[in-house]
């Protein structure tokens, strides 16, 4: 999928509430990826997570440096010890990372994503959606998302809803992204593990609290 570029905030970031929010919606618009449309669906006192070298420097900000993640792997899940360091691992960075001001600004992330059914009662179409995987300097970073909304449906203009309800009915694939905005969950603000796919490939999962999602089509 090709990557929407999108503009980052004015650099001043909202502090995050701790205070639990109602379930944000998930019937949103579905947006054309003009520069309209990609400032309309980043709020501009949010700090944009979507570019390798944001992700990078917003974990040097929480956590410093990467893991040595070649001693924490040892022989891997056959190393008796594999598992404890993990967990050490992961109590460290959580002790450390107490009290940083970054845990408190708001964030927007991307996830990936392709129109499914129609949904003739919104006249929207409903969203099938998966996370999006960053390669980085610290591993790969797949962002976690609490509190998703369970129905997710983009509501297209009224010049795109025949046509796309046309090409879907087709079966042709038609993706787009999701941007998501909410806050690190300070108690479990960072999860780091080893991915499945890739023996020995260090993964970093950031565990945010969504508050708002917003739909691009990627084309």
């Amino acid at each position: 999928m090709r990557l929407i570029a999108f503009a980052g905030g004015l650099g001043l970031f909202a502090i995050c509430s701790m205070v639990l929010a109602e379930e944000p919606t998930g019937v949103r618009p579905l947006l054309v990826p003009t520069g309209a449309a990609i400032a309309a669906a980043i709020p501009q006192d949010t700090r944009t997570l979507i570019r390798a070298d944001a992700i990078e420097r917003f974990l040097d900000e929480l956590d410093g440096a990467p893991p040595d993640w070649k001693a924490v792997y040892g022989l891997g899940h056959r190393d008796p010890g594999h598992d404890e360091r993990l967990f050490e691992l992961n109590r460290e960075r959580d002790r450390r990372r107490d009290g940083n001001p970054a845990l408190g600004q708001r964030v927007t992330f991307i996830w990936v994503g392709e129109l499914s059914g129609y949904d003739s009662e919104s006249g929207g179409f409903r969203i099938a959606i998966g996370p999006r995987v960053n390669p980085t300097r610290w591993g790969l970073v797949r962002f976690k998302a609490d509190g998703l909304p369970s129905n997710l449906v983009a509501i297209p203009s009224a010049d795109q809803r025949e046509p796309l309800r046309r090409r879907v009915a087709n079966g042709e694939k038609i993706e787009i992204q999701v941007a998501m905005t909410g806050c690190l969950i300070p108690e479990e603000a960072i999860v780091y593990d080893f991915a499945h796919e890739e023996e020995g490939r260090g993964l970093i999962m950031p565990v945010v609290r969504i508050e708002r999602v917003d739909y691009l089509l990627a084309e």
